[in-house]
């Protein structure tokens, strides 16, 4: 019986991705850690960026794309995401940005029967909310961001219902947003002041070991 013919290109595409679990490189470091040469390395990648697998940085390095970003954030979040959750006893949330629309990736409800609530999968347009803001990079938003760590929203999108998101880090770029969404019924003072440096807590936990994966 016949040997199976391997796929040589697809062997090659294995060996990138797996060679970029070491970090970020260059395509002629891609292609030391491969054995492939220079311009097959550089040729590939530039090919797999066009999908979405890996992304070029403005530095000229790769790394790992947005397709690994939701899966390996999904698998760091949730626990951090489900102790939001209990430390404050509303839905948390983690939200990433997929062209003019953020899409919830993860999601821990609130167990009070009073909720703000929408289901992984979900997809909201943007800037709407402050998970919306965040990741659409209003201008707004990222100064309130840069200068007390969280943006909140209060009845925008939703009357009734208020949130407050953090940034998660990859090295310095937004890769998704912590939110907590709530009724403002429930708020003393306001989503922010009330629970802002929690989820700027959480996010930093979830940056940390998204990062420390790499």
């Amino acid at each position: 019986m016949a040997e199976p013919t391997t796929n040589r290109q697809l062997e090659r595409i294995c060996l990138l991705l797996d060679a970029l679990e070491f970090g970020d490189a260059t395509a002629s470091e891609l292609a030391r850690r491969t054995g492939l040469s220079t311009s097959t390395a550089h040729r590939l990648a530039l090919s797999l960026v066009e999908y979405d697998f890996l992304k070029r940085e403005q530095s000229g390095n790769y790394s790992l794309g947005r397709r690994f970003v939701r899966s390996r954030l999904e698998l760091v979040g949730l626990g951090h995401l489900t102790e939001l959750r209990d430390a404050t006893g509303e839905t948390a949330q983690l939200w990433i940005r997929r062209g003019d629309h953020r899409v919830c990736i993860s999601s821990v409800d609130s167990r009070h029967e009073l909720k703000a609530t929408l289901p992984a999968g979900a997809s909201l347009a943007l800037p709407h909310g402050s998970s919306g803001r965040l990741l659409a990079f209003d201008p707004e938003a990222m100064a309130s961001v840069e200068s007390r760590g969280w943006v909140e929203s209060v009845g925008l999108r939703t009357p009734g219902l208020g949130s407050v998101s953090a940034p998660v880090l990859q090295k310095d770029h937004i890769v998704a947003s912590i939110c907590l969404a709530m009724p403002l019924s429930r708020c003393e003072v306001s989503p922010g002041t009330d629970h802002g440096q929690l989820v700027v807590d959480t996010a930093a936990k979830i940056s940390a070991a998204f990062n420390d994966q790499r």
